[in-house]
């Protein structure tokens, strides 16, 4: 075999020819979707082409590098279980069983490491191709723009959207992402020079960074901290400020100018949000100290993105006061500047003294390097040295603008300048608003010891009935009088419950109201647990409503199918209470509401999540609307279709008509980060897909699409197939011997050796069965073994029950005219297509002793069931006959995922008979385990 990994290369080609798209859950699949037939990624000849030769390129490379850094057998051994693995698996096996250690680990890496390159040339590919679609049709928002133009949407609807657009992507640390930061900037290296002009030198780098990223260790060797999950999520908004972000917003002002509205340059129609350092709810790792310190450090990252834009501006804005003069307002405003700041450069005055604004923005610049200063020695703010909020800022950089369009610079004020205003106006100097979340039960076991230390009721807050806790807790909402003294006397586990109020009081005063803005309640319930947290923000001095002071709002997290049934009865008994109603009302009359997709999906299955989620918006929306507020649904996706991922555009688009009216949350989560936002063409693509979306569902989407009757015929064939998917699923999970099968036939409980994240996999205080287990390794369990029940299971018992009642005729045309239904069985099929249940065998036959069995044959009848009832819908013979672009993609990523999956198998009954001796695992067999999870996850682009 040659040395040039020519076999490699030769399977690589075929990989190369079933690209252009994406095999994450995130991004839309080519061709066209019935929703918006222009949106879709361009599939050509070109394309397909160019890909192939780049991964024959990339792959080419990853063998040279096997045989340099290692010896020529891996790359022999390498080729001949790739050739085995599909026609004859048991050789393939024996194979790789046969394999030391050392020599499992190396065969894991170099199936992992191909890819890495396959996903990266994947990625710079279909940010080449819409690069190519924007420059010959337009991007996502001009096309936006020219569909409400031809629908006559009127401008004032229009300008009333501007007003109140308000997207934000929000950065998780859960799941987090399975490559190490290291790994990614070796993959950010490779992507820039895959765009780099060809020549023997870009090959000779190329070749030098696929060396970088075979030396570089793709595993961590301890447990993340809160701080090291904050980095990774830096790396990529640092990345959106420097250039994609500017790129969109400039697209939505254009967009916008279209239909003859103009967005102000300090508008914040897309802002990023954070839930790293907040997220409190069972991650003991995020204490108030904790989030003081990821809020400090996003400012220094924020101020550090900030001051090349304020160079820039120095740069550009030379003009002189001889030939095109100033505003007086300006003048008055750099002497105030110039005596404040009285330690700045001679040099500085002297050069730029007759270019008063190069010596404003000089001011500017200086006044952000003090706030930098501050923030590095905890000193308190200075007025008129630095900056205490992104408004201060602003207003200095609309002062430049204003004198610029006085004095005739027209072109620069609403060029560059503007430029520079939507970017500051949009990252601020808190980069990301940071979330906080907690638990519903942390407050009331706080408040019960404040309230129970009064002896003024006659029975213990823990036994009150919610409806008098909720009288109780509104009426100490309007009251001045604190419960306790402060710090209030309370035990250790609700004292730090309260010190977070006094973090988020802190933070405030020191950084801003940007900084947090909304307190998510998990597991809300009732009335009461929004009133609860909203009295311990008052003890704390977050809320003061005689004083008309709220500075925080409260967000209830819906998470289960009970609390999405209950969602109206929710929200009316919170904005009923007067108290709450108040504090909505100085929060400008918007309600958020957080939608759980993870839990609600792990809880009642596929079918019943999404169709419960579904509902509780439309009754939310409601009763918002009889409440006179403003709702902004917060959507907690994850990056797996059981986990609430798919197509963002698509899934915005499905929602009920009129909840969304310009502002939406949406997480952003684990490997799908990477996916969206590694390489700088995507990332701006997929900001454009989601305003693009929000624009499309507010102006266009804004009354029903559907005949009443027809609506009201497809909820009750929905509701039927539901109820018959919930209890097939609910048979499965109850099954006692689920959790042993589970644990036998996955990774599961391996995934400790990953160090994926900071947050532990249980939730607290609960049982050690499948109840207990976290939505995450829930998902990433059933991945890894390719079963993926979590995505389908059910799906295919609903349609079948709702067919055998006679509604085939209606589920057809359920599939072909309502948008929330055809994109729940897109997502299916694609889950089912990555679904494999020939691999799980092997799992499960291996690894799984015959009495448990039965439980994988109910999974293979139920994914047989499911794959007849949507190929019945869709009308194809097989699934993703219509795509045939990512068909073909997922089967060559199955020619390189099963040698990978094979030696798990291998791995994972040597680890499982070390442990039956009572001994722990080697180190290397647990290291060599862990590599073939890492590969695994990031062949199928999924951790959880």
């Amino acid at each position: 075999m040659s040395t040039t990994g020519a076999g490699w290369t030769a399977a690589a080609s075929g990989a190369g020819a079933a690209a252009g798209t994406a095999v994450g859950n995130d991004i839309a699949p080519p061709g066209a979707s019935p929703a918006a037939p222009e949106l879709g990624l361009p599939d050509d000849d070109r394309t397909a082409a160019a890909l192939r030769a780049d991964i024959r390129r990339l792959a080419s490379l990853l063998g040279r590098t096997l045989v340099r850094q290692v010896d020529q057998g891996l790359l022999d051994q390498v080729e001949l279980v790739r050739r085995l693995a599909r026609a004859d698996p048991a050789g393939a096996a024996r194979e790789l069983a046969d394999a030391d250690l050392p020599r499992a680990i190396e065969l894991a890496r170099a199936f992992s490491t191909y890819f890495h390159l396959a996903n990266i040339a994947e990625q710079v590919h279909r940010g080449r191709a819409w690069d190519r679609q924007r420059a010959d049709q337009g991007g996502r928002l001009a096309r936006v723009a020219r569909q409400v133009a031809l629908a006559g949407v009127p401008t004032d609807d229009v300008r009333r959207l501007a007003d109140g657009l308000a997207v934000r992507p929000v950065f998780t640390a859960h799941p987090t992402e399975a490559a190490r930061r290291s790994v990614l900037l070796k993959l950010r290296r490779l992507a820039d020079l895959l765009d780099a002009p060809a020549g023997p030198r870009t090959d000779h780098r190329l070749a030098e960074a696929v060396e970088m990223l075979w030396q570089t260790d793709e595993l961590r060797i301890g447990q993340p901290e809160v701080l090291d999950e904050a980095r990774n999520a830096l790396y990529y908004l640092d990345d959106l400020v420097r250039g994609p972000l500017p790129d969109v917003l400039e697209d939505l002002a254009e967009a916008l100018g279209t239909l003859g509205v103009v967005l102000p340059p300090d508008a914040t129609p897309l802002t990023f949000g954070s839930w790293i350092g907040g997220d409190r709810d069972g991650n003991p790792n995020v204490t108030p100290a904790v989030t003081g310190s990821v809020l400090r450090f996003q400012r220094e990252h924020a101020i550090a993105d900030l001051r090349p834009l304020i160079r820039s501006l120095i740069e550009d804005l030379s003009a002189s006061a001889r030939i095109a003069g100033v505003s007086d307002e300006l003048r008055d405003s750099l002497e105030r500047d110039l005596r404040n700041l009285w330690d700045l450069e001679d040099r500085y005055r002297r050069l730029n003294a007759e270019e008063p604004l190069r010596l404003k923005l000089t001011c500017v610049h200086r006044r952000l390097s003090i706030t930098a200063e501050r923030l590095a020695d905890g000193r308190p703010h200075e007025p008129g040295r630095d900056y205490l909020t992104t408004e201060e800022l602003l207003a200095d950089l609309l002062l430049v603008r204003r004198s610029l369009l006085d004095n005739r610079a027209t072109l620069t004020a609403r060029g560059t300048v503007d430029r520079a205003i939507r970017t500051v106006a949009a990252a601020g100097l808190q980069l990301a608003t940071l979330d906080v979340r907690e638990h519903a039960e942390k407050h009331h076991h706080a408040l019960g010891q404040l309230v129970d230390r009064l002896g003024e009721h006659a029975m213990r807050y823990a036994d009150m009935p919610r409806p008098y806790r909720t009288r109780l807790l509104s009426a100490e909402l309007a009251n001045r009088r604190p419960l306790a003294p402060t710090p209030p006397p309370l035990d250790d586990d609700a004292a730090t419950t309260y010190a977070t109020f006094d973090a988020i009081r802190e933070a405030l005063d020191a950084h801003g109201p940007r900084t947090i803005e909304s307190y998510i309640v998990s597991m809300t319930m009732a009335a009461d647990d929004l009133l609860a947290v909203a009295v311990l923000a008052k003890e704390a001095g977050l809320v003061d409503l005689p004083a008309g002071v709220a500075r925080i709002g409260f967000v209830p997290l819906l998470e289960t199918v009970a609390e999405l049934r209950a969602a109206d009865a929710i929200l009316d008994g919170a904005l009923a209470d007067p108290s709450y109603r108040q504090i909505v009302a100085l929060r400008g009359d918007v309600q958020e509401v957080m939608l759980g997709y993870s839990d609600s999906c792990k809880d009642a299955g596929i079918t019943t999540s999404q169709w419960e989620i579904h509902l509780a918006q439309r009754r939310l929306r409601d009763v918002a609307a009889r409440h006179g507020v403003r709702l902004r649904l917060f959507h907690g996706r994850g990056g797996t279709v059981g986990r609430g991922g798919g197509p963002t555009y698509d899934a915005i688009l499905a929602q009920p008509w009129g909840v969304l009216d310009g502002e939406i949350k949406v997480t952003e989560q684990g490997e799908v980060i990477s996916d969206k936002y590694l390489v700088p063409g995507l990332a701006r693509d997929n900001l454009e897909q989601t305003m693009a979306a929000v624009l499309e569902a507010t102006l266009l989407h804004r009354s029903t699409r559907t005949a009443e009757p027809d609506l009201q015929s497809w909820d009750a064939v929905m509701g039927l197939a539901s109820t018959a998917a919930q209890t097939a699923y609910r048979a499965l999970v109850d099954d006692p011997e689920l959790p042993r099968y589970f644990t036998l036939a996955t990774p599961v409980e391996e995934f400790g050796g990953m160090h994926l994240g900071s947050r532990p996999s249980r939730r607290p205080d609960t049982a050690a069965g499948i109840g207990g287990l976290r939505a995450i390794p829930w998902v990433f369990g059933w991945t890894q073994s390719r079963q993926i029940v979590p995505g389908w299971f059910g799906v295919g018992t609903g349609l079948a029950a709702a067919r055998e009642a006679g509604h085939g005729a209606l589920l057809s045309q359920m599939h072909e005219k309502w948008h929330f239904f055809r994109n729940f069985v897109s997502n299916v099929e694609m889950t089912l297509a990555k679904t494999d249940l020939v691999v799980s065998a092997q799992y499960v036959e291996q690894l799984v002793p015959a009495d448990l069995w039965p439980i994988f044959e109910t999974i293979r009848a139920e994914h047989a069931r499911t794959v007849a009832e949507v190929l019945a819908l869709t009308g194809e013979s097989e699934l993703l006959e219509s795509n045939p672009t990512l068909q073909q993609t997922l089967a060559i990523r199955d020619t390189y995922l099963l040698p990978l999956q094979l030696l798990q198998v291998t791995l994972l009954r040597r680890v499982r008979q070390q442990r039956a001796t009572g001994a722990a695992p080697e180190p290397e067999l647990q290291r060599a385990l862990s590599v073939t999870i890492n590969g695994i996850a990031t062949g199928l682009r999924n951790t959880g």
